[in-house]
């Protein structure tokens, strides 16, 4: 059974209130504590997550799930390849626009910004941001790291689905606890984590994702960020 009893006879307002709280609670963790996850909620977590919807049920995902000895190995071998992100090139496909512009590169300077000041990291210290970024490869000490991909035949309405689960496994891990990152850095890292997790030559890895409990004494995890007001993103057409 997915769903506890105690689960299934929450009122239709306790469900509404429960899911608002994961989704106003969903944010990326950037540092966890080294507390275990028994693969069996992992496992409930994606089997919920797969409710999400797709186009005439494709269901586009797939998921490598990784932890101790096989984690370790990953991170190890991404950061030993000597490639900087900086310089690797994303040939199978691009997360960011070749140039940002407004407003976009306002918001993406101002997480970024508020981030490092939280830790203390200047804006000239190149290497002080290297390493924090660097630590997306360990899975911000998460003790699961998840890797999703996608087949490169499907098109772009499949993503969209991708991305509906993506959400989806977030917010289950948000109502049993759990806080997650989603990790965009792992994708033009495919060529090194291909042969590690078996992955198939037709896939395309979308993202990682780091899941596990957050480690609240760490300054990272004080980042809030800021939402554009609805006046911005929403028109009513009446």
């Amino acid at each position: 059974m997915l769903v506890s009893n105690s689960r299934q006879n929450l009122r239709t307002e306790d469900v509404a209130r429960t899911v608002d709280e994961a989704l106003l609670t969903r944010r990326s963790v950037r540092a966890f504590l080294p507390d275990a996850v028994p693969e069996e909620t992992v496992r409930e977590i994606l089997a919920l997550a797969a409710r999400a919807p797709s186009g005439t049920n494709m269901q586009p995902w797939k998921v490598y799930v990784t932890s101790g000895e096989a984690k370790q190995k990953l991170s190890d071998a991404i950061l030993s390849s000597g490639i900087r992100p900086e310089k690797i090139e994303w040939d199978d496909y691009k997360y960011y626009p070749d140039k940002f512009f407004e407003p976009y590169l306002s918001r993406r300077r101002a997480v970024g910004f508020a981030l490092y000041n939280l830790l203390g990291i200047g804006r000239r210290e190149v290497e002080r941001m290297r390493a924090q970024h660097d630590r997306n490869f360990l899975f911000f000490d998460a003790p699961v790291g998840m890797i999703f991909t996608i087949d490169r035949r499907l098109n772009k309405g499949s993503w969209v689905d991708h991305g509906m689960f993506l959400q989806s496994v977030m917010i289950a891990a948000r109502s049993r606890g759990l806080h997650t990152c989603p990790q965009a850095a792992f994708a033009p890292y495919h060529r090194i984590i291909r042969p590690l997790l078996n992955i198939p030559d037709e896939e395309i890895v979308v993202c990682g994702m780091a899941l596990g409990y957050e480690d609240k004494s760490k300054p990272e995890n004080n980042l809030r960020s800021e939402r554009a007001p609805l006046d911005e993103f929403v028109t009513f057409v009446r």
